[in-house]
């Protein structure tokens, strides 16, 4: 997964690049970004660990010709359609007081269908215990975390919510055995966290449908498809958010087949759940 380090870095870098092939003051160029002066010199200095706003960066692509891609590190050719600053807005992922983005996203997603795929379990299934552990480096963030969850659930639980979450089954199993990044969490809290993932699994059946894959055979960075509004993909702390119809089908595609293959259908994952807790220890 990329970090978001890097991609900070390899940012400033390119912005470094172009400052000096444009041969512009960087009072000027700050102006052309729509930057203070004060500011870029922050994006500039190798202690800067944040990327500007979405517009920023798509205007200093625009104004100097060059893609997005390219200066974030995604891409090493500089070249690409502007096409794409209108389908692909860059989100970072610090949460603050009025960022409240994914929320909002699936509030104007109401209705539609939502497809997820986690980075590890789903958000919305997480005990308090298991979100403490994970952000156990930043309290602060653990409490908003619980927050998002909870408001996450409760949206799950209304009427009109339709949400598919796709899964590999050997994350659960990690999960069960302790292994990997989950090796210092205890077996009680593991065992708590299986038994509601169960529990939710069954009490929000149909409105939130759990599908297992076999990750031997199929890989899936973590994302979601709101409805036909957009699709965010999940790269570390930042959010690329996709609102064109041919990247969110594309997307809609991948998760379909997903479904396909599923090895566990929603109606038999307590059954497996059941399976894992006797490995708990």
């Amino acid at each position: 997964m990329l970090d978001k380090r890097d991609t900070v870095a390899v940012f400033r870098d390119r912005l470094t690049m172009l400052i000096e092939r444009v041969n512009q003051s960087q009072a000027r160029f700050a102006a052309d970004a729509g930057l203070d002066r004060s500011t870029l010199s922050q994006l500039l200095s190798d202690a800067s660990v944040r990327l500007p706003r979405a517009e920023t960066i798509a205007r200093i692509a625009v104004r100097h010709h060059v893609s997005i891609d390219w200066l974030l590190g995604l891409s090493q050719s500089e070249s690409g359609s502007t096409d794409i600053l209108h389908q692909l807005e860059i989100e970072t992922g610090e949460r603050s007081e009025d960022d409240e983005r994914l929320n909002r996203w699936h509030r104007e997603a109401a209705g539609y269908k939502i497809r997820y795929v986690p980075m590890s379990l789903p958000d919305l299934l997480k005990t308090e215990d298991v979100i403490e552990y994970e952000y156990r480096q930043r309290p602060t963030a653990a409490e908003a975390r619980k927050e998002d969850a909870e408001e996450r659930l409760a949206y799950t639980r209304k009427p009109e919510t339709d949400m598919e979450v796709c899964l590999s089954f050997q994350a659960l199993e990690s999960f069960a055995d302790g292994g990997g990044a989950w090796s210092n969490l205890s077996g009680e809290v593991r065992s708590a966290q299986i038994d509601r993932i169960r529990q939710l699994s069954e009490e929000l059946y149909p409105t939130l449908r759990l599908f297992l894959f076999d990750g031997r055979r199929n890989y899936a960075s973590p994302y979601t498809i709101f409805g036909p509004k957009r699709a965010a993909i999940y790269i570390g702390e930042m959010y690329f958010v996709f609102n064109s119809t041919e990247h969110i089908r594309l997307l809609t595609r991948h998760f379909d087949n997903l479904i396909r293959q599923a090895v566990v259908q929603p109606n038999d994952v307590p059954k497996f759940i059941d399976g894992l807790r006797s490995r708990i220890q």
